[in-house]
């Protein structure tokens, strides 16, 4: 007897470690199955995974209700197959309007945004106020990487403009960024115990 039939027969027993075993077995040889029949507009609705994950759930539900008996591996094969082309078919009608309907994205040119608001002159004037406060917070040698980071660069992309390690500038932003904070809270601190 092979291993697919001993396993059958604890499956046929209501084992669940056995109906594990055989999900294990045949669950690559059904996404096969499904993946030979979904069309690529229906791939990013459902995966061959979902299905039969789907139709196991409802075989185990069967073993253990002992609703479901097969006599041979290709018995129990052959049902798998039927059940996965079935529930396939019923994902592919549940997906198939919005499929046909769902069109891609174009993807515009920035001529066609409508322009950003510009900032209010208080806007300007608190960034200005803010960024004069990092830059006293922050040391000399330090201000270059502010700047850089200020600018949009990445870490990777400062730390090659510095000659340092890119976990330099993260632990140099980071000490800057609790330092500032720091900084910023005392003043509030005092003006709270004030009032």
């Amino acid at each position: 007897m092979n291993s697919l039939e001993a396993l059958l027969e604890r499956l046929n027993s209501g084992d669940d470690t056995a109906a594990e075993q055989v999900f294990v077995a045949y669950e690559p040889f059904l996404r096969r199955v499904v993946r030979r029949m979904l069309p690529g507009t229906l791939r990013s609705k459902f995966d061959s995974i979902d299905v039969v994950q789907s139709v196991w759930g409802d075989v185990l539900s069967g073993f253990r209700g002992g609703e479901l008996q097969f006599h041979s591996a290709a018995q129990l094969r052959a049902f798998l197959v039927k059940a996965t082309h079935n529930r396939f078919i019923d994902r592919v009608r549940q997906h198939r309007t919005a499929a046909r309907l769902e069109r891609p994205l174009v993807v515009a040119s920035a001529d066609s945004h409508p322009p950003a608001r510009a900032p209010r002159a208080s806007e300007v004037a608190q960034a200005t106020e803010l960024w004069e406060r990092l830059l006293a917070a922050c040391a000399v040698e330090h201000r270059p990487i502010l700047q850089l980071r200020r600018d949009g660069f990445s870490l990777n992309e400062i730390a090659a403009r510095t000659s340092l390690h890119e976990g330099s500038v993260r632990r140099i932003l980071r000490g800057l960024s609790v330092k500032f904070a720091s900084d910023f809270a005392a003043p509030l601190t005092q003006e709270t115990d004030r009032a």
